[in-house]
């Protein structure tokens, strides 16, 4: 056997149940709601849909080093055992219209999750 074949993966379940309630990333609202301060969270809160470490494939809308503009932020499937290489980032500066077509382009054609589309476009 390879290292390769010998690899397993956890289940995004059983990874959601360790993290629900532990994890450096929450915050408790004033109102109950418990929020979270994760890398492609797109809603900020603490919940499995939204959740930015547990899923295969995420998406992540962050404001650009300069200020201008927004940075796209996918994590790619195939890729999760190598932390390098596993987010992959586009810079979008062409202006509002123009970016949200590339958002929406981007989540249709790489078959990322649908209800993520609003979502990203909503926060850049």
């Amino acid at each position: 056997y390879t290292l390769q074949t010998l690899k397993m993966s956890v289940s995004p379940d059983l990874t959601w149940s360790i993290i629900r309630n532990n994890s450096c990333f929450l915050l408790k609202g004033l109102n109950g709601q418990t929020y979270s301060k994760e890398p492609n969270n797109l809603r900020q809160r603490n919940s499995f849909r939204y959740n930015g470490l547990v899923r295969k494939k995420t998406v992540g809308v962050e404001a650009a080093k300069d200020g201008k503009g927004v940075v796209l932020v996918t994590r790619k499937p195939h890729a999760l055992s190598r932390p390098g290489v596993t987010y992959t980032r586009v810079e979008l500066k062409k202006g509002g219209r123009k970016t949200m077509g590339t958002i929406k382009a981007t989540i249709r054609k790489n078959k990322y999750r649908k209800d993520l589309r609003m979502a990203a476009c909503r926060r850049a």
